[in-house]
């Protein structure tokens, strides 16, 4: 949101003023302090008004649900990924996949999210 508030040659008052958001609270946001908000509607109404391309809305909403501590609700609700995060969470702590369970976790991620080609 930062980034987005300074393309718009806005401060940080002039922005938190037009959309009605206590200052104090919208540097909070851009610093990470606090969480965004979950209705989506109020992050769309922010990303319209900083003129947010509709290629990087997906990423703003993304970064919001991390900022709660939530998994963003289109992976939560993907069975597959949620199959695939323990296997993620070792690799993050610490426990590197190797070998034939590295490439079974690629090949289920591509599996996954790679364009079908049957029709």
């Amino acid at each position: 949101m930062k980034r987005s508030r300074i393309q718009a040659r806005l401060t940080l008052r002039d922005c938190a003023g037009k959309l009605g958001v206590d200052p104090s609270n919208w540097s909070k946001l851009e610093r990470n302090i606090s969480p965004a908000p979950k209705d989506a509607s109020i992050i769309d109404k922010w990303a319209d008004f900083l003129g947010v391309p509709s290629a990087d809305r997906q990423h703003l909403l993304d970064a919001a649900s991390l900022s709660r501590k939530e998994i963003p609700m289109d992976v939560a609700t993907d069975e597959r990924a949620i199959a695939a995060l323990p296997v993620f969470f070792r690799a993050v702590r610490g426990k590197e996949l190797e070998g034939e369970r590295l490439d079974a976790f690629i090949q289920d991620l591509k599996e996954a999210y790679s364009p079908t080609t049957d029709l």
